[in-house]
């Protein structure tokens, strides 16, 4: 499993935006090969921090959509958002 995070900073008056361009994003992502699930999340302890959550059954797949979508999302996204990481993870353990 691979899961790709990205934190923004987001002011106030654009996170109705951004939630409603997250849902347009995940939508898509939902008819990718390997897509798992996707989150929204705010990070706690920090104002206007953000992060979109997507995990895959692999890294290829996360790739495949990303090379083929994600510049035509971002141009159709509105939200004015300011980047501060991008994290790729791949699960090593799992308890269910």
């Amino acid at each position: 499993m691979f899961t790709h995070a990205v934190l923004f900073e987001i002011k106030p008056s654009q996170v109705a935006l951004y939630r409603k361009d997250c849902r347009m994003w995940a939508a898509y992502a939902k008819k990718a090969k390997g897509f798992i699930s996707y989150f929204t999340v705010r990070r706690k302890g920090y104002k206007n921090q953000y992060a979109s959550v997507y995990v895959w059954q692999t890294q290829k797949d996360h790739d495949r959509f990303m090379g083929k979508l994600h510049d035509w999302l971002v141009s159709k996204s509105h939200a004015k958002v300011g980047v501060l990481g991008y994290y790729n993870l791949q699960v090593i353990d799992s308890i269910k």
